[in-house]
């Protein structure tokens, strides 16, 4: 399935069916978050949390596909990220666009 950011595919003619999304709440486990909160005193990338994050967002797109597949979608349009954190150390990752249906094949 195509994923693009833009809002068009070429100049192909597309039918909307609507919004797709996948999302999925991630945390590390308590030695990974300690040793993060001691890294945060020196400074320096945080590579637990952007392995988490990382496979996050992988998780929602395949999440997001899979809902555009059941819509009978060729791609999805306007594809976003969006984060946020439900608690110390667990963040959501919500992926969302348009599922649309090629009308030109």
């Amino acid at each position: 399935m195509l994923l693009v950011t833009k809002d068009q595919i070429g100049d192909r003619k597309l039918e909307e069916l609507g919004i797709a999304k996948g999302s999925t709440v991630q945390s590390v486990h308590f030695g990974k978050d300690f040793m993060s909160g001691l890294k945060t005193l020196v400074g320096g990338e945080l590579t637990s949390y952007n392995e988490m994050m990382t496979d996050a967002r992988a998780i929602a797109t395949q999440r997001m596909e899979a809902d555009a597949a059941a819509m009978g979608a060729d791609a999805v349009v306007c594809v976003r990220y969006v984060s946020a954190e439900v608690a110390q150390g667990a963040a959501e990752i919500m992926c969302y666009g348009t599922a649309v249906r090629y009308l030109d094949q």
